[in-house]
């Protein structure tokens, strides 16, 4: 064998070599533990290894409308910035506990979307006041925002809508204080057959405001 020949042998052996063990980097990665990973279809697990043997596109994994507890959140009340926060989620409220974040701004401050995704429900709650309920775009993901003053002109239900967008304003509807209005966001996980109203798992918004 030349060595010319030898050599064109070799650089085929390390790219093959380097494809398949990226590939099965995933795969172990995909299969080999439990929590969300456990619950990812074939079709997932397909488009894991794509992303690994062609170029990676330009969005980030929130970008991408992943479960929420996956990639970063935009801070979802404009002009609010994340050394501003205070990660109430375990709180006590009068005996339970807050599961979510209060984000303290102006009344009729803007509201806006933390991630992409639908529209699930409009709902006026005695606790909650006028509510939104997000649906991340796998089905897995509520984002739920309370106390809005108002909602934005044409905002509806099975409204498809970007991370940004806006929602309403910051208000203090339902049992919140008049003296301190502000935006009550939640995020919960859930299976993509469960109705936005069933039981969840509540996730802290916290660290998905402040690192990642």
């Amino acid at each position: 064998m030349s060595r010319l020949a030898f050599l064109d042998r070799l650089q085929t052996i390390v790219v093959t070599a380097t494809v398949t063990s990226a590939v099965w980097i995933v795969v172990g990665t995909v299969y080999g533990g439990g929590g969300d990973d456990a619950g990812k279809t074939a079709r997932g697990t397909v488009d894991e290894i794509s992303r690994v043997t062609r170029p990676a596109a330009s969005a980030t994994v929130a970008e991408s409308g992943a479960p929420a507890a996956e990639g970063r959140l935009t801070i979802p009340v404009a002009g609010v910035a994340a050394g501003e926060l205070v990660d109430s989620f375990a709180d006590d409220r009068g005996g339970r506990r807050h599961e979510a974040i209060d984000i303290i701004a102006p009344a009729g401050t803007a509201v806006v979307a933390a991630g992409p995704g639908t529209v699930e429900k409009l709902f006026l709650s005695d606790a909650g006041g006028n509510t939104v309920y997000v649906r991340s775009d796998d089905r897995r993901t509520i984002h739920y925002y309370a106390h809005l003053q108002a909602y934005a002109a044409g905002l509806a239900e099975g409204q498809p809508v970007r991370r940004g967008q806006r929602l309403g304003s910051v208000g203090w509807s339902g049992n919140a204080d008049p003296n301190a209005p502000h935006l009550h966001f939640a995020v919960r996980r859930l299976s993509p057959e469960a109705q936005w109203w069933e039981p969840a798992v509540a996730i802290d918004p916290f660290p998905l405001f402040t690192t990642g």
